[in-house]
C-alpha cells in the first residue's frame, strides 16, 4: 500500500513535466549554448586537431549540467508545495513523512533522466555521440541524477520559502558546477581548487560520465566514482528524511491555517 502514495507523487511530478512542453524544450537551450556556442568559441582558440576533442570533452559536462539543474529545480517542488498548501494534504496522509521526501527525490531523478535522454537524442542527431556511447552514458547519468536530487533535497528541507531556496541554490550551484571538471580538466586547476573538486560529490558524477566517452581524460577510477555517488546520496537522503520528519519543521504550516481561521 505504501507504493500507492509514492506512485501518486511521482506520477504527479512527471505529468507536470510532460504537460509543460516549453519547459522541456527550454531545458535543452542551456546545454546546447554551452556545447555549440561556448564550446566552439573556446575550441577556436585551440589547434585544429584539438577542436573536435574539446567538443567531445564537453559532452559529459553538458549532460551533467542538465542533470544538475533539472534535479535541483525538481526538488524545488518540496518548497513550492509548502508555499501553496499542497504539503499540508500530504502530511495528513497515513504514511511516514520520509516517504514524501523519497517520492519527491525519485521524481526529481526521473525528471532529470527524461531531460538527459532528450539531450542525448539531440546529440545523436548532431552526430556528436554514437548510439553506443549514448547507451553507455545512461547508467552513469542515473547515478549522477540521484546524487543531484539528493543535493536538491538537502537544500529544500532547510528552505523555508521559494525565495530562500533560490538564494541558496544560486549560491551553491555555480561552485558545484564550475569546480567539477565539467568544462575543463581538473589537473589544470590551481592546487587549492583541486581540493574543492575532491570534496565536491558532483565531480564524481561528471567523472563517471567521462568514463563512458572514449578518449576523454578522467580524474578518478570508476569504482571511486560509483562509491562516492552512492554513499553520498544515501547519507544525504537519510539526512533530508530525518529533517523533514521532525514535527517542528511542519508546525508553521498548520499554525498558518489556524491563524487564518482565527
Amino acid at each position: 500500500m505504501i507504493w500507492l502514495p509514492v506512485k501518486a507523487v511521482v506520477g504527479r511530478e512527471l505529468s507536470k513535466l510532460f504537460r509543460q512542453r516549453a519547459r522541456l524544450i527550454s531545458s535543452m537551450v542551456r546545454p546546447m549554448i554551452w556545447l555549440l556556442v561556448i564550446g566552439s568559441g573556446v575550441g577556436s582558440m585551440l589547434h585544429d586537431s584539438q577542436q573536435d576533442g574539446y567538443l567531445t570533452f564537453l559532452v559529459p559536462g553538458v549532460l551533467a549540467m542538465t542533470l544538475l539543474f533539472a534535479s535541483l529545480l525538481s526538488a524545488l517542488t518540496l518548497v513550492y508545495d509548502k508555499e501553496f498548501g499542497v504539503m499540508r494534504m500530504m502530511l495528513i496522509a497515513p504514511i511516514a513523512h520520509y516517504w514524501i521526501v523519497l517520492s519527491k527525490l525519485i521524481a526529481a531523478t526521473l525528471t532529470a533522466m527524461v531531460q538527459a535522454v532528450l539531450l542525448l537524442l539531440i546529440l545523436l542527431l548532431l552526430q556528436l555521440v554514437s548510439f553506443e556511447i549514448a547507451l553507455n552514458l545512461l547508467l552513469p547519468a542515473l547515478l549522477t541524477a540521484m546524487c543531484c536530487a539528493a543535493i536538491g533535497g538537502l537544500i529544500a528541507v532547510w528552505s523555508k520559502s521559494i525565495d530562500n531556496f533560490a538564494v541558496i541554490m544560486n549560491f551553491f550551484i555555480f561552485p558545484v558546477f564550475f569546480l567539477s571538471g565539467a568544462l575543463y580538466p581538473v589537473n589544470q586547476l590551481p592546487e587549492f581548487l583541486r581540493y574543492v573538486v575532491v570534496v565536491n560529490p558532483f565531480s564524481y558524477g561528471v567523472d563517471l560520465l567521462k568514463h563512458a566517452v572514449p578518449n576523454v581524460s578522467t580524474d578518478f577510477s570508476v569504482v571511486t566514482d560509483v562509491a562516492v555517488l552512492v554513499i553520498f546520496s544515501v547519507i544525504a537522503i537519510m539526512i533530508a528524511c530525518w529533517r523533514f520528519s521532525r514535527e517542528s519543521v511542519h508546525e508553521p504550516l498548520f499554525h498558518r491555517v489556524t491563524n487564518k481561521r482565527g
